[in-house]
């Protein structure tokens, strides 16, 4: 299995730290318009991939992408650079889709000459409009954001910590966009069959109180993180990587994460079926009244940011 990472900057390294040290592939090729940093992250990380499964890890020009599962594509201006750090700013990520339109523009047919019968996993913020329009550049429907997979292990780990439990044992989803307008589905929240709202209940907790303090911290987690480290990097690394061995290995789980859908007209998040060919299945969960008309928000924020900048 041959996963390839275009972009090693922050978000890069640690997706593909994350793949040795996951044994989520045979073979790794890193592609950068630097190509001496290419060279030194392949190095450096080669050096100690002997302590994990056996891997390859290799860099160049595009072409070392060649037969690659998948392709995680991580190169952008982030957040910090493009200031997408204000809270109050309902734009958010949004804000950076224009500058990185035109590097997609640049990129995609690159990979998609390269590795033609690769999944295209797009890794870059904005994730979802920027999945469609790498849709469109690829001229397939093999096309990934990694939408909001992150955004619902930090629902979990949220409630894990404030109900005083494992996270492994929440069932709690985040969906829509991988931004401010997200939909936390608090009406099909679990912890071993028990909904979460009754779970606060038995704590002696507000719902209202909770769910607000919870959502401000899931919302913005990527602004704290960033504020005390410059870059959000290590969580979407492991996601990335997670996806990545789903896809190369067919393994047909399913999980949240960003797909064309032609219901909304718009790339979001959804609980999907995700194998060898990327989304196989989209599933529609039960919805609260308030949920559906949240998800209907999200994919008028998705389709407004596109139309801003005449993509789609």
């Amino acid at each position: 299995m041959k996963v390839g990472i275009v972009g090693t900057g922050a978000v890069g390294c640690a997706c593909a730290n994350a793949l040795v040290m996951r044994g989520s592939a045979r073979e790794i090729a890193l592609v950068d318009r630097t190509a001496a940093r290419a060279k030194a992250v392949a190095t450096d990380i080669g050096y100690g991939a002997p302590l994990f499964p056996r891997v390859q890890i290799a860099d160049g020009p595009y072409a070392v992408l060649a037969d690659a599962a998948i392709v995680l594509v991580t190169v952008g201006i982030n957040e910090k650079t493009g200031g997408a750090t204000d809270r109050s700013d309902p734009a958010g990520r949004l804000r950076l889709l224009d500058t990185n339109i035109k590097i997609y523009d640049d990129v995609i047919p690159k990979i998609v000459r390269a590795a033609p019968r690769a999944v295209i996993l797009v890794v870059t913020d904005p994730p979802d409009p920027l999945a469609d329009v790498a849709r469109n550049l690829a001229g397939h429907d093999r096309v990934l954001s990694t939408g909001t997979y992150l955004d619902s292990l930090r629902f979990r780990v949220h409630l894990g910590a404030r109900l005083g439990i494992s996270p492994e044992t929440v069932e709690a989803q985040v969906v829509g966009e991988h931004g401010t307008s997200q939909v936390f589905l608090w009406s099909s929240a679990r912890i071993a069959g028990v909904p979460v709202q009754e779970a606060i209940r038995r704590h002696g907790l507000a719902f209202d109180t909770f769910r607000s303090g919870l959502e401000q911290d899931v919302r913005y987690a990527n602004i704290a993180i960033i504020e005390g480290n410059n870059a959000s990097q290590y969580g979407i690394g492991m996601v990335s990587a997670r996806i990545a061995e789903i896809v190369a290995r067919d393994e047909r789980a399913v999980i949240p994460i960003g797909s064309y859908n032609s219901h909304y007209g718009v790339t979001l998040s959804l609980p999907s079926i995700v194998g060898r060919e990327g989304v196989i299945e989209i599933l529609e969960p039960n919805l609260s009244d308030e949920e559906q008309s949240g998800l209907k928000r999200s994919a008028e924020n998705i389709r407004q940011a596109l139309s801003k900048v005449g993509a789609r």
